[in-house]
């Protein structure tokens, strides 16, 4: 009979000097000295983080439906942004921008200032926990430096821990990426080509003033109007549903709600613009619309045949984009 082996008590996984347990391979030693691998260590708590999906990334932060414009719908755009904490005295601004040049997560220029890019593919589920780690090591990067992008660590700080949550966010779009480059004479080669190349993909696009989060684009068939809602998802269908069956979801003559999409948790109706329809001339057709849209969002009666079937037909036509 074999002999049975002493049972010893499984050592307790241990931070060495109070530090956080770095990311290494998942079948390496995990360093917290444990004795098992990574993976079945504090390496789980690292995969979860990874695999687990937020919903809405943005939820909480000040213009939300900004935000996901500025992710998804708007080409060319910065924000200014404030944080909770003090700037270290050699970084004079955080900027937000949707794209940085050869889509770097951020930059730290010469001067010291940052920029961070939203428009980056991210290692995890949580985009705001992502951009909060890429911010974090763009403010101590040397002047004149790209951030790479990384996993960010388990458990570390969201945007929603550092912006200050008092603070403005007001989008600025932008004709072109003109803003990447302060000194276009003494930008290097790469960085120019990348700029021409961004130039000639973008799309005319223009904020709304007197509406929140709506955005006008130019496109060569016809114009749009996209429109990040901040309403429940079924709430809005119904609303939506409940203005087009009496024929009052249009923004004036010649335009149409075609759909919508799905984006970090909010609902984005899309409307069709004919070719001369400019962002001025929805402006005032818009903020009706809001009014409109309003008074149908309180309304809880059921729906009736020919409010499911405008429903139907909208939901037909939704996609997710994230």
């Amino acid at each position: 009979m074999a002999k049975k082996r002493p049972q010893t008590k499984a050592k307790q996984p241990q931070l060495k000097d109070g530090g956080e347990i770095p990311v290494v391979g998942a079948r390496e030693p995990c360093p917290c000295g444990s004795g098992r691998r990574y993976k079945a260590c504090h390496g789980r708590a690292a995969a979860h983080a990874v695999t687990e999906l937020v919903h809405r990334p943005f939820e909480g932060l000040r213009g939300e439906g900004d935000w996901v414009a500025l992710r998804e719908l708007v080409p060319a755009a910065t924000v200014e942004l404030k944080l909770k904490e003090s700037l270290p005295e050699d970084v004079p601004s955080v900027t937000l921008a949707t794209v940085l040049p050869m889509a770097w997560p951020a930059l730290r220029r010469e001067d010291g200032s940052v920029l961070l890019g939203l428009q980056n593919d991210t290692a995890s589920g949580d985009i705001s926990r992502d951009l909060a780690d890429t911010l974090q090591r763009a403010l101590v990067a040397p002047p004149g430096t790209p951030v790479e992008g990384r996993r960010a660590p388990a458990g570390g700080p969201r945007l929603q821990d550092l912006l200050d949550p008092e603070g403005t966010f007001e989008p600025v779009v932008h004709s072109g990426f003109e803003f990447w480059v302060p000194d276009a004479e003494n930008a290097t080669a790469e960085v120019t080509a990348s700029l021409e190349r961004a130039n000639a993909a973008a799309i005319p696009t223009v904020k709304l003033t007197g509406v929140d989060a709506a955005y006008w684009c130019e496109t060569p068939d016809k114009n749009h109007l996209r429109w990040v809602m901040p309403y429940a998802e079924e709430q809005l269908l119904d609303a939506l549903a409940r203005l087009h069956a009496e024929g009052r979801s249009s923004l004036g003559e010649g335009t149409r709600l075609v759909g919508s999409f799905r984006a970090h948790g909010l609902t984005v109706p899309v409307w069709d613009l004919p070719t001369g329809v400019t962002a001025d001339d929805v402006e005032k057709p818009a903020a009706e619309f809001a009014e409109r849209l309003t008074t149908a969002l309180a309304m809880d009666a059921p729906l009736t045949a020919d409010e499911r079937r405008a429903r139907g037909g909208l939901t037909n036509r939704q996609v997710t984009l994230s």
